[in-house]
């Protein structure tokens, strides 16, 4: 299983990615978490000890820089398109009650698509994560698909866009359904969060772009913004989440064997 999730910050993208994460590993299953996002907060969803000690891949100039071949000589020269990766997962990751996390740092923007050494540097070392490595894959990102290139699309499963009540977050969730499918992601979907009543899920509905089949939805729980505030594992909210979030899932893998 392939899966990326986007929403804009605050939405608790995180929070679904880290609970994804802990039961596909509850179950078993070699899992494979990745950080793309700005904030970085995964590893405190996990429970990660320690994490502060991994340094974003996306910033390791010397390592990239040896492994494009690009050195010092600056932007617009030529620099190696296939960099060498294979070993990246194993040495610049932590594993934690089953799920292996790796921090990948912020994608550089511009031109449409930076071609830069951290660019192809990050966009090889998804693919590899994608296609050589048969793991459970959950990829945490930014409101966008930036980390997502062309190739990656074709291994990904499903693109989830976590939303929650308001008309902002709906509009975040189209402009990412838009931009997913442009790059050739076949399958995405939504969750609510942060959803106080029926009323709330039946508002957001109307306001949700088509073509995006809704999963389900998580509760607000102030015990869940507690926890994220002082940076505490998702495992101390309560069962409450991880039940959501298993149903989630449970509608995830009907939608995908249609």
């Amino acid at each position: 299983m392939k899966l990326a999730i986007s929403g804009k910050g605050g939405v608790g993208k995180t929070t679904l990615a880290a609970v994804l994460a802990r039961l596909f590993a509850d179950e078993g299953q070699s899992v494979v978490a990745i950080d793309a996002d700005l904030d970085s907060s995964l590893a405190s969803a996990l429970g990660v000890p320690n994490a502060e000690g991994l340094t974003p891949i996306g910033e390791m100039a010397d390592l990239i820089a040896e492994r494009t071949e690009s050195g010092k000589k600056g932007y617009g020269k030529l620099f190696k398109l296939n960099p060498t990766v294979a070993d990246i997962p194993d040495k610049f990751s932590i594993v934690h009650k089953g799920v292996r996390l790796m921090v990948l740092g912020a994608s550089k923007r511009g031109g449409g698509g930076c071609n830069c050494p951290e660019n192809v540097f990050l966009r090889t070392l998804l693919n590899h994560l994608a296609f050589q490595r048969d793991e459970t894959l959950i990829l945490d990102m930014e409101a966008g698909t930036e980390h997502l290139g062309r190739a990656t699309c074709e291994a990904i499963d499903a693109l989830i866009v976590v939303v929650e009540p308001g008309r902002r977050s709906a509009a975040i969730a189209d402009h990412v359904q838009q931009m997913a499918k442009e790059i050739g992601v076949k399958r995405v979907f939504l969750v609510a969060n942060k959803v106080r009543s029926p009323k709330d899920l039946e508002t957001l509905r109307d306001v949700l772009p088509k073509g995006a089949p809704l999963l389900g939805s998580i509760g607000f729980d102030e015990r869940l913004m507690t926890a994220d505030l002082e940076g505490r594992p998702v495992d101390e909210v309560g069962g409450k989440l991880f039940d959501e979030v298993r149903a989630i899932r449970s509608e995830l893998l009907r939608q995908l064997k249609r």
